[in-house]
């Protein structure tokens, strides 16, 4: 068994990274553990960023239309989550729906997706990787690859076997959580009693789940899921009401630890997702974190392995995600004090509560919740272009007489040279830029002179949707354009091609 990328872990991040892999050219093998796919939704939110994405890959029409929600919450104090953009709030997706789509997906792109393969060894050398798994016939074999990705969750096999320093904290605290069918109880959102936090939302076909935490208990090292008797006990302590009778169909707990890897990338092994960094579950930012950390890497990693790029490119994944992790995290600790910290967590929640009423306060943690407003260190110039870095903007075009928009360009998911300039320059740029054509689109458009990109002569975005260069006039795009697509004219090698 060999592949160009062999990706551990079939969850959403994994699923999602195989798409991105193969959308970019590059040969890849997922290994998944699990024999069967997953009937559990431990997350059920996506946030605009991650509604983007999806759009810019085409994926929202075979998702059909999830329930869309304004509001969220900070650390359990409501807020409302709406900022300008194509898909503002959050999203009701259950994860087994993600997973759902992103399968069928990065299987139509030709990605390899194995069940029951279990990692029990790791070799890297200067050359590739060697992953040494039992299938699901419990026959040894190896996987051969030039790089190997750890997408396999907070427990990840893949962390444990390269040793890979993962600093942080343990849980101190944790929620059990379930999902039960035939119980009827109030729904209640974040509500604090003086025995404990009690949450509890009516799904569609009857099935409730509910969330709780008894302020004052430590967190409970557990091997296996805590039995759903525990937790009918403790929402009896903490609620007054009686659950018991109630049929579970699904049951874990989590807790309140934070790690993140020092480093993204080890040579030929890097990491996504809850491989990377580990986090309370709130909100659902740590799915929508792993997955944008997929669309971040696919993209590069594709390009070195079909030697476009330089290895070097694959640096810049750390530097642009480690610190969007660190960020989320430290917004994540916050909110776990907020949620689960006991009475003398009163008056700070309380002090939160009367900033979020001040638009600024709201717009900029809505922000970070969502991922709308990530800026990557490219490293320019202070003064640079207010796009630089950014993802760029949902705004009206118009492409060869018909309306589009900057999220249906990038569905190739190569690089798009927009021109947006006069006919003379728009046509010199394109000739800048004839050399990568095999990595990057031209597109001439028109978008309103009032708009956010009015003023704009053109900009080079990058497959995962944010802005690698901008001019306002003439200027060269060809520094940009080897940096993030490689040398000019290059192209796969025959030994790439498989």
């Amino acid at each position: 068994m060999r592949a160009s990328v062999i990706v551990v872990g079939g969850g959403p991040v994994g699923l999602m990274l195989a798409g991105e892999l193969r959308l970019g050219g590059a040969d890849v093998l997922l290994l998944e553990q699990r024999h069967t796919v997953t009937t559990e939704s431990r997350a059920s939110t996506l946030h605009a960023r991650t509604m983007e994405i999806l759009d810019s890959r085409g994926l929202l029409d075979p998702l059909g239309g999830p329930p869309n929600l304004p509001r969220g919450h900070f650390g359990g104090l409501p807020m409302d989550l709406t900022l300008p953009g194509s898909h503002p709030g959050q999203w009701k997706v259950p994860q087994a729906r993600t997973e759902e789509l992103l399968e069928k997906w990065a299987g139509s792109l030709g990605a390899g997706i194995r069940r029951g393969y279990e990692l029990v060894a790791l070799t890297t050398t200067e050359q590739g990787v060697e992953a040494a798994v039992t299938g699901p016939d419990g026959v040894p074999r190896t996987v051969r690859g030039d790089y190997l990705v750890g997408c396999d969750g907070e427990e990840s096999t893949v962390r444990r076997l390269t040793g890979a320093a993962f600093p942080g904290h343990d849980a101190v605290r944790e929620l059990l959580r379930a999902d039960v069918a035939g119980i009827d109880i109030p729904d209640r959102r974040f509500e604090r009693l003086p025995a404990g936090l009690a949450i509890a939302a009516r799904q569609p076909g009857g099935v409730t789940r509910v969330m709780v935490h008894e302020f004052g208990r430590t967190f409970v090292e557990r091997s296996t899921p805590p039995e759903f008797g525990e937790i009918a006990e403790m929402w009896r302590r903490v609620t007054g009401e009686e659950i018991s009778a109630g049929t579970p169909l699904w049951v874990n707990s989590f807790g309140d630890a934070s790690r993140q890897l020092t480093h993204y990338r080890h040579g030929r092994v890097l990491f996504a997702g809850d491989a990377a960094h580990r986090q309370l579950p709130v909100g659902g930012q740590a799915l929508n974190l792993g997955l944008q950390d997929a669309v971040n890497l696919g993209w590069k990693l594709a390009a070195v392995v079909l030697g476009q790029a330089p290895q070097e490119l694959l640096d810049t994944y750390h530097d642009e995600r480690h610190p969007v992790g660190r960020r989320v995290l430290a917004n994540i600790e916050a909110q776990a004090r907020l949620l689960l910290g006991g009475v003398e967590v009163e008056p700070l929640r309380a002090v939160v509560g009367e900033l979020l009423g001040y638009d600024d306060v709201r717009r900029h943690l809505a922000g970070a919740i969502s991922g709308v407003d990530v800026r990557y260190d490219l490293g320019v110039a202070p003064g640079a272009h207010e796009l630089l870095g950014r993802r760029v903007a949902d705004v009206p075009l118009t492409v060869a007489g018909a309306p589009a928009r900057p999220a249906e360009l990038l569905r190739a998911g190569r690089g798009v040279l927009l021109l947006l300039a006069d006919p003379a320059l728009n046509s010199a740029l394109t000739v800048l830029a004839e050399a990568w054509a095999d990595r990057v689109d031209p597109v001439t458009a028109e978008t309103p002179a009032d708009g956010p990109l009015g003023g704009t002569a053109a900009l080079l975005i990058r497959p995962d949707g944010h802005v690698a260069w901008c001019a306002t006039g003439p200027d060269d795009p060809r520094a940009a354009l080897r940096r993030w697509f490689g040398p000019a004219g290059t192209r796969p090698s025959p030994s790439s091609e498989r």
